[in-house]
């Protein structure tokens, strides 16, 4: 990627995050995983060891953070899946790093896709809800 267009979108990324409520923000997390899941699988491909270890480290970074960054106050049970399944899907990037899995990728961007599309489903109505309760929680 050239040099202008790559500083375009890293500021088109900038102010894509800075304008975004909690809710877009992690949608664009699932996004990430998805972007760097397809990335790593074409570097593995080509055999460029070096791009598959970047990119598959940043999923990685991403999922982790997705998985930290859950509220147990929210549906504790419900949370708790999710962490365990965030945790699975940080396990399967390493495999899949480890031993050049593409079918380790493929089985995480499938589940990535799963929980994206879930979170998608939201309502407007009912993550405004939610953010202020997160919110609210922050503060206390």
């Amino acid at each position: 990627m050239n040099m202008k267009l790559k500083g375009y979108t890293k500021g088109s990324l900038e102010t894509r995050v800075a304008g975004a409520d909690p809710y877009q923000l992690v949608q664009m997390l699932m996004a990430g995983v998805l972007e760097n899941l397809n990335y790593a699988k074409g570097a593995i491909q080509r055999k460029d060891l070096e791009k598959k270890s970047h990119y598959l480290s940043k999923a990685q970074a991403i999922v982790d953070s997705l998985r930290y960054s859950l509220d147990d106050t929210a549906g504790a049970e419900a949370t708790g899946n999710l962490r365990e399944l965030y945790m699975y899907m940080s396990t399967r990037i390493a495999d899949a790093s480890i031993d050049m899995d593409i079918d380790a990728i493929d089985e995480v961007a499938r589940l990535m896709i799963d929980i994206k599309g879930a979170w998608d489903q939201i309502p407007a109505d009912q993550r405004d809800v939610a953010m202020n309760q997160m919110q609210q929680a922050a503060g206390a």
